[in-house]
């Protein structure tokens, strides 16, 4: 399991990474641009990696497909529209309540409000209650907080899509998460989006941010218990930040890192808690 374990860490590296060269090119591309870019390619990628031309398109649960690649796109979308006000693992951590309320939804468990009152607390120190320049972005926050309720989504569609169609309806997810969130980048990042300079790059991020974490994650989930993926995703907010700090130069206060520090706790004990009363 040590194995699974170092591969997940390097998947979350890998997103990470590519969320950071991403940001990079925002002065050029902007926002949109880059989530074409990521969502285009990565689209390209998953369909020769997973072919699902092979299946009847008439067979497919289309209904399921849809909402599943709708919140892809309006997830990824969001996110990059975070990152662009806001640091790294601020938007990494805001983004993880969304996955984090949903598996705690019904539960009627005094540890789990507890979680639930944790995460709330970290959300809440992040939140920007006054106009000093030290607050973090209103829009970044809120662009934040819809990829949440985003990824929320994404995970009830990709469960009823990945039941009737399995691995492959991430191929089909993503391509149609590309066809609304592509036309978006190029109405505003236009011909920039084909720039030789910049191409290598938008690949590179389709690569780090989709494919190779994908790919690396599947490995990682099917060679450990699911309480225990669970309790390691809830370190990604700190590889964010740091990626965000290595990468980026981006500065992070200490309440941010406290922050940061409850919604990674309050993850860490729902995976937990979540699967020991499901008896897994």
């Amino acid at each position: 399991m040590w194995l699974a374990m170092g591969v997940l860490v390097l998947a979350m590296m890998s997103i990470h990474s590519g969320a950071s060269l991403a940001k990079s090119l925002f002065p050029e591309l902007g926002a949109p641009g880059v989530s074409a870019y990521r969502l285009g390619f990565g689209a390209i990628f998953l369909l020769v990696a997973f072919r699902p031309w092979r299946t009847p398109l008439a067979t497919l649960p289309w209904k399921a497909l849809l909402g599943y690649g709708l919140a892809m796109g309006a997830m990824n979308a969001s996110f990059y529209l975070a990152l662009a006000r806001i640091p790294l693992g601020v938007a990494v951590a805001l983004e993880f309540t969304g996955p984090l309320l949903l598996a705690l939804l019904g539960s009627r468990r005094a540890i789990d409000f507890a979680w639930v009152a944790l995460a709330i607390t970290g959300v809440a120190v992040l939140l920007p209650w006054s106009d000093e320049p030290a607050a973090l972005d209103k829009l970044g926050v809120a662009y934040a907080l819809c990829a949440a309720a985003c990824w929320a989504l994404y995970i009830v569609f990709g469960k009823r899509s990945g039941s009737a169609y399995g691995l492959q309806s991430v191929a089909i997810g993503s391509c149609i998460a590309a066809l609304f969130v592509v036309p978006w980048g190029v109405s505003q990042a236009g011909s920039a989006l084909l720039s030789p300079g910049l191409l290598p790059s938008g690949m590179a991020v389709a690569f780090l941010a989709v494919s190779l974490p994908f790919t690396l994650e599947m490995f990682a989930m099917t060679r450990m218990p699911t309480s225990t993926f669970g309790m390691m995703m809830s370190l990604e907010p700190a590889v964010g930040a740091l990626c965000g700090i290595v990468f980026l130069h981006e500065q992070l206060t200490g309440l941010q890192w406290f922050a940061i520090g409850a919604v990674m706790v309050a993850t860490a004990g729902a995976a937990q808690t979540v699967q020991t009363a499901r008896g897994s």
